[in-house]
């Protein structure tokens, strides 16, 4: 019998390779602003798995030290999305992402919590076939933590119950505030920065957290 009952999936960078398609997204989204756009940037990269919106309000208040209008940052939003969503729709899958899900989806639940706006996010997940996969699928506006917290509370999991796999310090973070173990997804060549406490495994992709799966996180 497993010793977890559920799985929930970080998106950007866990299940699809889209990181560099929203890196893009920022560049372009602030060509008009030259003189910060690497600083930008390097504030979307070391923020991963936080949302566009929280991103948005962040730059002008430290970055740009300018205000933002609520017509500004629809108008943010809105870009941002026709940048995105059809690149995101025909990127790759991180390696053994369809393979995993059919797997692990007939013995746990699993769930996404993502940082990407949820209709968004929902439209995704439909036009790539994921949808069978997933019990519940949670975007922003809602933090990570609070949408884990829901997690457990709707299915009355206790939090040795489930797991949660990111790719980013904020999903480590999250699952921190939640008390749910944590597997950290580091691609290869890149560096670990996910610190001891809390994280059962690190893992290069779905394939090797499939290899991993019963000696390194089940039972932990």
């Amino acid at each position: 019998m497993p010793m977890k009952k559920a799985i929930v999936f970080d998106f950007d960078g866990v299940i699809l390779e889209s990181m560099d398609v929203k890196t893009r997204a920022f560049r372009d989204l602030f060509k008009d602003h030259p003189q910060y756009q690497g600083q930008i940037v390097q504030f979307h990269l070391d923020n991963g798995g936080m949302s566009r919106f929280e991103k948005f309000r962040i730059i002008y208040r430290d970055i740009l030290a300018r205000p933002l209008p609520e017509d500004e940052f629809e108008r943010l939003s809105g870009e941002f999305s026709q940048l995105v969503v059809e690149e995101v729709l025909r990127c790759p899958f991180v390696p053994g992402t369809q393979k995993f899900l059919k797997k692990y989806s007939l013995v746990y639940d699993l769930f996404v919590a993502s940082g990407t706006p949820e209709a968004e996010l929902r439209l995704i997940v439909r036009e790539r076939n994921l949808t069978g996969f997933f019990r519940q699928v949670y975007g922003s506006p809602k933090e990570k933590s609070h949408i884990l917290r829901e997690i457990m509370a709707s299915n009355s999991y206790s939090p040795e119950d489930a797991v949660f796999v990111g790719d980013s310090k904020n999903d480590y973070d999250a699952a921190l505030k939640a008390s749910i173990p944590f597997v950290g997804r580091v691609p290869s060549g890149a560096r670990n920065l996910f610190p001891e406490k809390g994280l059962l495994a690190v893992v290069q992709d779905l394939n090797e957290l499939d290899r991993v799966w019963h000696t390194r996180v089940e039972r932990l």
